[in-house]
């Protein structure tokens, strides 16, 4: 894992604060300070952060909480703008649980997150259906329905884009499934499923069609589903539910062993 990231992991510094401590020759490994961005942390080493040891945490104890995220928040650690971030909204105990996956500011619904980076890399990683209720403002055409089941490339991808955002094309796999639950005037909502969880997916798929996503809320991940939690709560996995976790991690470490690791960041 690079080592940047595997900070942001371990510790409850975010990716960007890591990389300016490691700018700033705040990071040893072994001892030695290291301003290498991309190292890739192996596990006998020993990395110190302004003089003190990092304990990584143990894989082997995983605890998931599902959270209902509100508009209007940031998924993320630290904002350089002040905004409030999921982080001023849950409880302390959370506060070094790393998201799997992310919403936009203006997005809400079903967040997971973990305390095991293990589990947050694969999670992440992984083609598990992500489902979602949206609103947006056009009727839906043939040209919609079409590239909903077919897929899609566009070569200029940044309609409905962040404008910071540096990703211009984009690929979009078939939905897995997607339903009409009803129009209202010029209003369309929609039920869809998709596998990947790219930058502003959906957004940028229906921005292509001049249509602009009104509300999107996710309501399932997996097999972990919303339900009635209300917004800005937190609950706990399941008994169920972590030991379809479980089965799920023995099956991702077992087709890890079989295919050649690349250096990836995800």
């Amino acid at each position: 894992m690079r080592l940047n990231k595997y900070i942001a992991h371990h510790t409850r510094y975010s990716r960007r604060e890591a990389d300016r401590l490691i700018e700033a020759g705040e990071v040893k490994i072994d001892r030695k300070t290291v301003t290498d961005f991309s190292h890739d942390v192996q596990s006998d080493e020993k990395i110190e952060i302004k003089g003190k040891l990092l304990h990584p945490r143990k894989t082997g104890e995983v605890t998931m909480i599902v959270y209902n995220k509100p508009k209007g928040v940031l998924v993320t650690k630290k904002d350089d703008r002040g905004r409030t971030t999921i982080y001023h909204k849950l409880p302390g105990k959370f506060r070094h649980f790393t998201p799997i996956g992310r919403l936009d500011f203006a997005s809400e619904g079903l967040l997971l997150l973990t305390d095991a980076p293990e589990v947050a890399d694969v999670y992440m990683r992984s083609q598990l259906p992500r489902t979602y209720n949206i609103k947006i403002d056009k009727p839906v055409n043939e040209a919609m329905l079409t590239a909903m089941k077919e897929g899609l490339a566009l070569e200029d991808a940044r309609a409905g884009a962040h404008e910071k955002s540096g990703i211009t094309s984009m690929t979009f796999a078939p939905f897995t499934a997607f339903e009409f639950r009803g129009q209202t005037g010029k209003y369309t909502k929609l039920r869809v499923t998709i596998t990947e969880g790219k930058n502003r997916e959906l957004r940028r798929f229906f921005a292509h069609f001049g249509a602009e996503v009104v509300d999107l809320k996710r309501v399932a991940f997996g097999d972990i589903e919303l339900n009635n939690l209300p917004t800005n709560k937190t609950r706990y996995f399941s008994h169920k539910e972590y030991d379809e976790l479980h089965a799920f991690m023995k099956q991702a470490r077992k087709a890890a062993q079989k295919t050649p690791t690349k250096d990836t960041e995800s």
